[in-house]
């Protein structure tokens, strides 16, 4: 039962009132609204873009697919443009019928260039220039901050940002493991799609060195992100990394960009580089690196289900509970109970969306 925005009660049909209003689902599947914790756009625009235009594409658009909630992910570009986005933020009121905005995750420009993947390497900076502080004064909207742990002043800006309540996430980074182990000292929580952009174990010497993918595999400390488009990552490390994880760390994302909604061949850009979308994926001209995906969260479930074959409540719980209880809204959001915000869908057999409810109201 669902009184204003809220869900009241969990009830058996037969104990309902007369007066109460019946939704009858024919059988399908009712999920929580999914919540995506790292896309970056869709249908052409994304949220590097400060405008009501851009923002209300992308809401709406994730809206009619079944992410209830999301996190308005920035790409690295110049401090600067970074800062009108934040301040944009922190005025925008998502509109009726669009998912809402629970915050930013910034992709920051402290990221390792060797493992900058499709990202622009004119923004990139040190996290010991001074900069960071630009960044400091905008934790009200920040949810998620990713930077490369190894960076020198890396540390102190883990432990700066931990401190104003951020989620800093350890992505785009060439780290070994006890660099690592030593950004968890200082607050680090979350890593960002595993298997993309981030070092993996070495050989020096005799000795083999972890780096931070098998850190994501294994720290219990850490979150973890995993891009399940079956395009940036092949069925066999998807499997390994459900494993591996499990439904409580690991969160599905889409990592969606621009380019999520356009037809094959469609060009798309983030910030100063461009992108098109091909094999249903968006990709630098050169194809030496994807530039995100064209796929949003909802469309990645039946990728976790039929082709990995992950249990049903398990895949839906990595796209819901899990990236909920990551970002630290899981007392509100990510489940189907008493006391939580009323964002449901209603899907079909193949996952398409019949009904999709926000706060209480049918979108």
């Amino acid at each position: 039962m669902i009184e204003g925005d809220i869900i009241l009660d969990m009830a058996s049909p037969n104990d309902l009132g007369a007066d109460v209003i019946r939704v009858d689902a024919g059988g399908r599947l009712i999920t929580p609204g999914l919540v995506d914790i790292h896309t970056h756009g869709a249908l052409g625009h994304t949220f590097n873009e400060p405008t009501t235009e851009a923002w209300t594409t992308i809401c709406a658009e994730n809206a009619r697919r079944g992410v209830t909630s999301l996190l308005a992910t920035l790409a690295a570009a110049p401090i600067p443009d970074l800062v009108a986005c934040l301040e944009f933020a922190r005025s925008w009121a998502t509109p009726r019928g669009g998912a809402r905005v629970l915050g930013i995750h910034l992709e920051s420009p402290y990221i390792s260039p060797a493992q900058r993947g499709a990202l622009d390497p004119a923004s990139l900076r040190s996290p010991d220039d001074g900069s960071p502080a630009l960044f400091l004064p905008y934790a009200d909207v920040l949810r998620v901050f990713v930077l490369a742990p190894e960076l020198p002043g890396a540390l102190d800006l883990v432990a700066a940002l931990t401190e104003q309540g951020v989620i800093v996430a350890a992505g785009h980074s060439s780290a070994r493991d006890e660099q690592v182990l030593a950004a968890m000292r200082r607050g680090l929580r979350h890593v960002t799609h595993v298997w993309s952009a981030m070092s993996s174990v070495v050989r020096e010497g005799p000795w083999r060195k972890p780096g931070l993918l098998e850190s994501a595999l294994v720290f219990d400390g850490l979150t973890v992100e995993m891009i399940a488009d079956n395009r940036h990552l092949p069925p066999t490390l998807m499997k390994l990394a459900y494993r591996a994880i499990g439904p409580d760390r690991l969160c599905v994302i889409s990592d969606a960009t621009s380019g999520a909604g356009l037809p094959e061949g469609s060009r798309f850009r983030m910030g100063a580089v461009e992108y098109e979308v091909r094999d249903g994926v968006g990709m630098m001209f050169d194809r030496t690196a994807f530039g995100g995906s064209a796929t949003l969260l909802p469309q990645m479930l039946p990728i976790l289900t039929g082709i990995l074959g992950i249990p049903l409540a398990e895949a839906v719980r990595i796209v819901t509970l899990t990236p909920a209880r990551a970002i630290g809204v899981d007392d509100r959001l990510g489940s189907i109970a008493p006391g939580k915000a009323a964002d449901l869908v209603i899907f079909g057999d193949d996952f398409t969306p019949w009904r999709v409810m926000i706060g209480g109201r049918w979108v």
